[in-house]
């Protein structure tokens, strides 16, 4: 039992002090005789404040601590260096949270939420008391990272990676690399175009010995920890040899008879079952689309380098890290959404950009020239009544540059944008300014009263109540409706279920903290980059990429990891094998063993991550766990119960 700890009571700037009488705390806490000292402060984690707690630690020798302030997934690990720093073993000490468990949970009552925050401080203290030092255990790791994903996003990380001297295995789904960006002309703020920039990327991540790119490739298996973790990769054939002729491809491509629309345009082309999306994208061999190729053999007739003879490969690989940047979806409106797919003059965004990628002089939608473009802004996003509640952020700066691309392109376009407000944020509001110089008009409505888009005979007609114009109802005859869409999550990211990545409300995936723990999940040893986590334009995306990848190499860069000792711990002698602990164990942590002739659990200690889910489960309380024992927790049970 300890006898000299040190409580610290943060007022967290008012957020606590406002609700909570923190001296009241603190003269209570220190009533306790295994408290030494006891202090309030303005900001626990100012660095004035974690000075003093050094000085006190080592100064006065003390054998535990405790700071009573916000969440500990904002500062346990703030604390915990602070008591390294002083000497004292970072098991010892323990965070109380009065914030968001008292002042915050409790603002309406001052009195109730100052006793709660005693009995919540006094229950951290009584675990302290019986806290052991303890030390990390190290276990190997690889200098390997699998990035999952070659969009913008993983093709950054992977250079990183790869220059910062790890061996990478950049995953790749589709068969082309470049993932959205690669659809795009010239990009906005850079006006560099999509293609430029993969190629760039490209040619540098395949000049560099580090990377080995799959492409048509998919993890299907997972095993091991971080450190040491083994993929199963499955690599779908492209049946083509490497040595391709270009001329016969040609001649392949045009005596295929199937023809299926293009995804890679959005579906407003049309391509073959043999297919290249355009003549610089990478990998430049040619694919064959099995999905819908019917074997007639056409192509083998012209092109000897067609191999239908290929088949599924399997690859074995080891990594410490695995990095997802496995990008994002357009959303795709439903039907009759805004007129989608029952007018025929009503497009996505994706598709107009595509559109005018293809229209020379003149911009001609299915035999019509288009005159008066109306955009609609928030499709598939700021929704009141659906999934979609965020904003995507990057598409009204998209929507206005594809306005303004497209008016410099054609003579006489009118551009009509229909907003709930403009988001060109930063140095982007230039093309909004832009947008305004060159004529287009903008018009805006409230959330609970969006444009209306209906068909007059041959006339397509979008009505709005205009707020700018005191609600005037207004009314344009557009050629073509172009619905701004956002971003949503893959619609296949099987990948996420497989090494089981938690997703936020809005079903990216989640950081374990969106400021201090930006790019790591709560799978150790998994980051996440680019779209994957949210919404994010170029820049943002890339930014992403190389703190995903510096997080990922300081996993491995070492050789091995220091992995917490908060896990499971079995008694044997206790333990009679009755496989519960193994069914409630969502990690596969847990084995059965012969341990002198009886059949025990075993806890694989580098895939535990001490939650504590096989605990109450044991009929014979054979398991502890280390850092949380039936001792310590009974004990704070006791404290908050305490009415003394």
């Amino acid at each position: 039992m300890k006898k000299k700890i040190g409580v610290y009571v943060c007022h967290c700037g008012g957020n606590i002090s406002d609700y909570v009488d923190v001296e009241k705390v603190r003269a209570e806490i220190e009533k306790d005789e295994s408290v030494f000292l006891a202090k309030t402060t303005m900001f626990a984690c100012a660095d004035s404040n974690q000075k003093d707690m050094v000085t006190d630690i080592a100064e006065k020798q003390l054998d535990g601590a405790v700071v009573a302030s916000c969440s500990p997934t904002l500062h346990l690990l703030t604390f915990s260096a602070v008591a390294e720093r002083g000497g004292l073993n970072k098991y010892n000490y323990i965070h109380a949270n009065i914030r968001e468990q008292a002042s915050w949970a409790h603002s309406d009552d001052k009195l109730g939420a100052t006793e709660k925050a005693i009995q919540i401080v006094k229950a951290a203290v009584a675990k302290v008391k019986r806290s052991n030092a303890l030390e990390p255990f190290r276990v190997a790791a690889t200098n390997a990272v699998a990035v999952v994903g070659a969009g913008i996003a993983g093709l950054r990380s992977a250079i990183q990676l790869a220059e910062s001297g790890a061996q990478v295995y950049l995953i790749e789904r589709e068969f082309f690399v470049g993932g959205r960006v690669a659809q795009w002309d010239d990009l906005f703020v850079s006006n560099e175009t999509g293609k430029e920039l993969i190629t760039r990327l490209y040619d540098k991540a395949m000049n560099h010995k580090n990377i080995t790119l799959f492409t048509g490739a998919e993890i299907i298996e997972n095993s091991g920890s971080v450190g040491n973790i083994s993929l199963k990769v499955k690599i779908a054939p492209r049946h083509f040899k490497l040595n391709c002729n270009e001329g016969n491809l040609a001649k392949a491509i045009e005596v295929c008879p199937v023809v299926v629309p293009d995804k890679f345009n959005f579906d407003i082309t049309t391509r073959k079952a043999v297919y290249h999306n355009f003549p610089g994208e990478y990998p430049q061999l040619p694919v064959i689309d099995m999905e819908h190729c019917t074997r007639c053999g056409e192509c083998e007739k012209v092109c000897e380098s067609v191999d239908f003879s290929q088949v599924n490969e399997f690859l074995n690989i080891k990594v410490g890290s695995v990095l997802l940047a496995t990008g994002f979806d357009p959303y795709e409106p439903k039907n009759d959404e805004f007129g989608y797919k029952t007018i025929d003059n009503v497009v996505t965004l994706p598709q107009f950009k595509r559109l005018v990628h293809y229209c020379d002089d003149q911009l001609v939608y299915k035999g019509k020239e288009v005159k008066n473009v109306a955009y609609i802004y928030c499709v598939g996003s700021r929704q009141a009544n659906g999934e979609n509640k965020y904003c995507s952020r990057y598409c009204c700066t998209a929507a206005i540059h594809a306005a303004i691309t497209a008016k410099k392109k054609y003579k006489d376009l009118y551009n009509f944008h229909f907003n709930r407000g403009i988001r060109t944020y930063g140095k982007q509001e230039v093309l909004y300014d832009e947008s305004s110089r060159l004529g287009d008009i903008y018009l805006q409505s409230f959330e609970d009263h969006p444009p209306v888009v209906s068909k007059d005979r041959d006339k397509t007609i979008v009505t709005i109540n205009d707020i700018l114009t005191t609600d005037k109802t207004l009314e344009v005859e557009a050629d073509l409706v172009v619905l701004v869409t956002g971003m949503v999550p893959r619609q296949d990211n099987s990948i996420g279920s497989l090494l089981k990545v938690p997703k936020g409300r809005d079903n990216f995936f989640n950081e374990i903290h969106m400021k201090l723990r930006p790019v790591e999940t709560v799978i150790d040893g998994v980051t996440i980059a680019g779209a994957s986590q949210g919404p994010k334009n170029i820049t943002e995306s890339v930014n992403s990429a190389l703190a995903a990848a510096t997080k990922s190499f300081s996993l491995i860069a070492s050789g091995e990891l220091a992995l917490s000792p908060t896990i499971a711990k079995i008694d044997v002698n206790n333990c009679e094998w009755c496989g519960k602990c193994d069914d409630a164990c969502p990690f596969n942590a847990l084995a059965k063993t012969d341990v002198n002739g009886k059949m025990v659990a075993v806890v694989n200690k580098s895939v535990c991550k001490g939650c504590g889910m096989c605990t109450p489960v044991c009929p014979s309380n054979a398991i502890d766990l280390i850092g949380y024992t039936d001792n310590q927790i009974e004990s704070m049970i006791d404290a908050l119960v305490s009415t003394d």
